[in-house]
């Protein structure tokens, strides 16, 4: 699958999340702009079972970008989709770039 342009950078709020459907999935956008990072992850948590976790608070723990969900705050790995609590909990992360202020997701290759 090809990259989907999504939103442009100007539409994210820096250090926090916001929500986009793509191609049918709801996803969570966080941007860091101290880092120059932005990242892209499937909107449902697991725990809670419920599309939040563009709503969750992010940050970092022992130096992984994480967010915590607003449920039940269970911290996952904005890098590798892991539950910094539950390892067998995991949920999908996309490859996300920054184009010409254009922000992308590739939705085919979820890691």
């Amino acid at each position: 699958m090809a990259w989907i342009n999504v939103c442009g950078v100007d539409d994210l709020q820096a250090d926090s999340g916001v929500c986009a459907l793509v191609a049918g999935q709801q996803v969570a956008l966080f941007y860091m702009p101290k880092d120059g990072a932005v990242f892209a992850v499937h909107n449902y948590d697991p725990c809670g079972k419920a599309n939040v976790l563009s709503r969750g608070l992010i940050g970092d723990i022992a130096g992984q970008p994480v967010v915590a969900s607003p449920l039940y705050k269970q911290h996952f790995n904005l890098e590798t989709g892991v539950c910094l609590e539950d390892e067998t909990v995991c949920i999908p992360v996309y490859p996300v770039r920054i184009d010409g202020g254009n922000v992308q997701i590739n939705m085919g290759e979820a890691l």
